[in-house]
């Protein structure tokens, strides 16, 4: 009886401590931020004459190709990349996306507002001050419904599916690496150098291979979504992705840097069931054992 009274006592200080100190540290890593926001509230006032309007593709193919294809490929349309990604890298800072998956892959509204205005939709305005421009000029000149027609026609080119790669490679792969995608090939680093991309971020954007694991799927789904609710005044942009994209980037994350995760809460369960076995058992070996004694 003793010895369970010490156990209880042990058990107890440790929950005590662990739900004290344990959420604290989490409050002050993980500070608990707004829900990811997929409908985007923020740019619907900005957009709401391009809402009102049905887009004709036909009409946005031809100011598409007159206004994009001079800096973005669309090898769905037969246009290639002007220049590789280390030139395209040092002359704009960034390689520019390739816009056949576009449509697929950014909600709407965030790309109608991003034509509008890049630097106000991405949440980078901070970014671009003291007369530093955006690598991609605000398209609010046009009228509403040309915008409407682009978006339209992006959508209108874009795949119905995508694997987790792909979405992951047009998604992120610009300027993060994630070198366990492919460790010998080198096929999944970023396609901007790290010079170029240093400079214009203003510092070197991580390797993301090990990230599910450092900073777990909450984090990662609201951090993607808007990163200032994370790192206010952070260089990073808001990407954009419609909900299910964003997912594909999670899940690719976690193939590449987590894929034993299904084995391990498998295995989780199984093991608690042993070690409440051995503990079971080796409590009544004791108490054979020291019966005698007491």
């Amino acid at each position: 009886m003793r010895e369970l009274k010490i156990l209880a006592v042990v058990v107890a200080l440790t929950l005590i401590t662990y739900w004290g100190v344990e959420p604290f540290a989490h409050s002050q890593m993980h500070p608990h931020v707004a829900p990811a926001d997929f409908k985007f509230n923020d740019v619907q006032e900005d957009i709401k004459d391009i809402k009102a309007l049905k887009g004709d593709a036909a009409n946005g193919e031809v100011l598409v190709t007159a206004n994009c294809t001079a800096c973005h490929s669309i090898e769905a349309k037969g246009f290639p990349q002007l220049m590789d990604n280390a030139s395209a890298g040092a002359a704009y800072g960034v390689t520019p996306p390739d816009l056949s998956t576009s449509g697929k892959l950014y909600n709407e509204d965030y790309l109608a507002a991003f034509i509008k205005n890049p630097a106000k939709a991405s949440l980078v305005q901070h970014k671009f001050e003291d007369g530093r421009v955006h690598p991609m000029p605000a398209y609010d000149w046009m009228q509403p419904q040309e915008i409407a027609d682009m978006v339209a026609f992006l959508k209108s080119i874009a795949p119905k599916e995508m694997t987790n790669k792909e979405v992951y490679t047009d998604a992120c792969q610009r300027c993060h690496g994630i070198k366990y995608g492919d460790m010998k090939g080198g096929s999944m680093a970023a396609f901007t150098s790290d010079a170029d991309i240093k400079k214009y971020m203003g510092k070197l954007p991580p390797d993301l291979s090990q990230y599910i694991r450092s900073r777990g799927e909450s984090y990662l789904t609201t951090f993607i979504n808007n990163p200032q609710k994370h790192l206010e005044g952070t260089a990073m942009p808001r990407v954009g992705l419609t909900e299910e994209a964003q997912a594909q980037v999670v899940t690719y994350l976690q193939e590449v840097g987590d894929s034993k995760k299904a084995q391990r809460e498998e295995l989780g369960p199984k093991f608690l069931i042993y070690f409440v076995i051995f503990a079971i058992f080796a409590f009544l070996w004791k108490a054979s054992k020291w019966r005698d004694v007491h």
